[in-house]
């Protein structure tokens, strides 16, 4: 599979876990082999299998998978260096880690929407229909989580720059 690494770092950054990602891309494609005529029929095959990685994420049912966040090695700026544009890698790293951290203490789909939103770039039309709920309830999700993240002033107003965008 062409996408087999963008699919994986997706799974990575919504479970904060580069093992539990893989576990779950794996689940995923398994699952998605035995579906394959019904899903190549589908408009976006790609889609329909992110959604399946999504839906296996918010269903995953080890407690211990939620909360254990590996900062070291497993970095966000490692993911996606290029997509964010590094400045300074020191200053990168440290903030990708304070990232983890406070990612670490989100409920699954205030962390769900935070990556759709801002990793996936999908708006709250989207992230709804993803999440079988309303636009309202995104906005209520992302709203909670970013206030239980209390974020540093120059994440927060990265995160209000590209919101007006």
């Amino acid at each position: 599979m062409a996408r087999l690494p963008s699919l994986l770092r997706y799974a990575v950054v919504l479970t904060g876990d580069r093992e539990l990602g893989q576990d779950v891309v794996q689940e995923v494609l398994a699952r998605a082999q035995l579906k394959w005529r019904r899903i190549s029929e589908a408009d976006s095959p790609e889609a329909y299998v992110r959604r399946m990685v999504l839906n296996e994420y918010l269903s995953w049912r080890r407690s211990w998978a939620v909360r254990n966040v590996h900062a070291v090695g497993e970095r966000l700026a490692d993911l996606d260096d290029q997509r964010r544009g590094v400045q300074d890698h020191a200053d990168s790293v440290v903030e990708a880690d304070a990232l983890w951290n406070r990612l670490a203490t989100l409920g699954r789909k205030q962390r769900a929407v935070l990556v759709l939103r801002y990793y996936e770039q999908l708006d709250d039309n989207q992230i709804a229909d993803l999440l079988g709920c309303t636009p309202a309830t995104v906005r209520s999700h992302a709203s909670r989580a970013l206030k239980t993240l209390r974020l540093s002033p120059e994440f927060r107003t990265r995160i209000h720059a590209q919101e007006k965008s």
